[in-house]
């Protein structure tokens, strides 16, 4: 299987002068990328890090899970670099990617000295079977465990109802050879003997890591402590980096507005320019009735319909993604409901109505500016556009395959979805508030859901739901993904009168967003 990482290599690191080496490793459903925070941090300390692509997941080939998550291979790759001290090796994974490092050292456990566990554990159990090796006082070695106040996982990690008691699971005590509740930053063990252990609890969540100055401090303060050669912790540069890719994914969704409103100037294009239209002369309570409607029967409906994706839409050859599949049987069945409503609702003018072969070409364009643009930003600076787990990422030739096949099912259900968009526009609105409704009927409903399920996490330790812990995290996605489908929606919309251009964009966009940032478990 062909893996994909990134080499993070410090200036005074050659084969003269080989330095320690990490290897990091993402959790599910995110990529090398999303390691940046600590493979800028520990590089920037004089650590050579290669962030590794899981298999299944980014650029990497296989399926998840396959190889030991491809732990094992990522480990060897890094001792075969001559820049790389191979008696000085550090392994840090986050959730699935501690269960990585796990099995790469379970395969060499004398190619490591210290591990990092960030929001994950040893010997976790999915249903009957082993997802991670069992730990114990001697493996793995020089052990920290990350785990954070508000982790959404900590029953299935730690077997703990609330993060903040990971402390008094009787597995991490087992693991600790604590004898009782393990104490937070106290040193267990001797790191000479190989059998050290720490518990570092930082205040955020369990994808909060990736951005916790505190999380991220806490791996770099480790392994100064147990890597020999390793140099002072480092600095925080690295936020920076995430500002930066934060700008670029916003300025990605200004090309496309701006590229749309130029090709709309186009001989070819022009015919779809129309000034736009509101169909509704008043707000009554049947306009409140259906902003509500838009906006939560989306939220509402996320848990139910992406369970229904999950059993009736198992990965397959042309839709190989687990979540993929999920979040499109979502967005299918939600367009289903929208577009029933618009047929009862006698009378009602679609809004999807329009030139498609003019829409179908100007959409490809607009998002095609977008996807150039990232192009060139990878190959100048090799980074995607992102801010913390939402990310924009380049398609791989397979996942350009698998874009094709769901770009059809997005498409119908953004086509039949938006329409309630359109609907909602009353005569004489002004441009903000335009766009206000916009992003109030698409994204709102998931603002509302997220602080829905996430204030009781921050209260009493744990979610609305517990047992919805990933889809939980996964929704956080959504409030930004559906507001960025909602702005250029009302955009093509106001120059355009009709929804057809902005769905057409918006199931190319999210077709490439989803298929490009998540994992594959069919195929090879």
């Amino acid at each position: 299987i062909r893996m994909s990482g990134l080499l993070y290599v410090p200036r005074n690191a050659t084969a003269d002068a080989p330095t320690p080496g990490i290897l990091a490793v993402h959790g599910y459903i995110n990529s090398r990328e999303t390691q940046d925070g600590f493979a800028i941090a520990l590089a920037r300390a004089g650590y050579v890090v290669l962030a590794l692509d899981q298999t299944g997941h980014g650029y990497s080939g296989g399926v998840v899970a396959e190889n030991g998550y491809g732990g094992p291979d990522g480990l060897s790759y890094l001792r075969s670099l001559p820049m790389v001290d191979k008696n000085n090796i550090g392994l840090e994974g986050h959730s699935m990617g501690g269960w990585a490092v796990l099995e790469a050292a379970a395969a060499e456990p004398d190619a490591y000295r210290a591990m990092v566990l960030e929001g994950s554990a040893t010997g976790v159990k999915i249903g009957r079977a082993l997802a991670s090796p069992e730990g114990d006082a001697r493996f793995p070695k020089n052990l920290a465990v990350v785990y954070s106040r508000y982790d959404e996982f900590a029953l299935l990690m730690w077997g703990v109802s609330r993060a903040w008691d990971v402390a008094k699971s009787p597995k991490l005590m087992a693991l600790f050879g604590s004898g009782g509740p393990v104490a937070t930053g106290r040193l267990y063990g001797t790191i000479d003997k190989g059998d050290a252990r720490i518990l570092y609890a930082p205040v955020t969540t369990h994808p909060g890591d990736h951005i916790s100055p505190e999380a991220i401090n806490d791996a770099v303060q480790w392994f100064g402590l147990t890597l020999r050669g390793a140099k002072a912790p480092g600095d925080s540069l690295w936020i920076w980096k995430e500002v930066g890719t934060a700008a670029a994914f916003v300025g990605a969704i200004c090309v496309m507005l701006g590229a749309f409103a130029l090709f709309l100037s186009f001989p070819a294009l022009c015919v779809l320019a129309m000034p736009a239209r509101p169909s509704r002369e008043r707000r009554d309570r049947a306009w409140w009735i259906w902003l509500a409607a838009t906006a939560l029967i989306p939220a509402l409906s996320f848990y139910p319909f992406m369970l229904f994706g999950a059993l009736a839409l198992p990965p397959s050859r042309f839709f190989p993604q687990s979540i993929t599949n999920q979040v499109m049987a979502w967005a299918l069945l939600n367009g289903g409901i929208a577009a029933i409503s618009l047929v009862w609702r006698k009378g009602s003018k679609t809004g999807s109505s329009g030139n498609w072969p003019a829409s179908t070409a100007i959409a490809i364009l607009t998002v095609g500016m977008a996807y150039l643009a990232l192009a060139l930003t990878d190959y100048l600076f090799k980074v995607d556009f992102r801010f913390w787990v939402v990310a924009l990422k380049l398609l791989s030739g397979r996942q350009f395959l698998w874009f094709l096949a769901y770009l059809i099912p997005f498409t119908i259900a953004f086509i039949a979805s938006l329409n309630g968009i359109a609907r909602l526009m009353v005569k004489g609105d002004s441009t903000v508030t335009q766009y206000v409704l916009g992003l109030t009927a698409f994204a709102g409903g998931f603002l509302l859901f997220v602080i829905a399920q996430y204030a009781p996490l921050f209260i009493r330790g744990a979610l609305l739901v517990p047992q919805e812990a990933l889809n939980a995290i996964i929704s956080l996605q959504f409030v930004p993904l559906l507001a960025v489908i909602a702005v250029p929606t009302v955009f093509t919309w106001r120059r355009t009168n009709s929804v057809l251009p902005g769905a057409l964009i918006a199931g190319l966009f999210v077709s490439w967003y989803v298929v490009a940032g998540t994992a594959v478990q069919y195929g090879s």
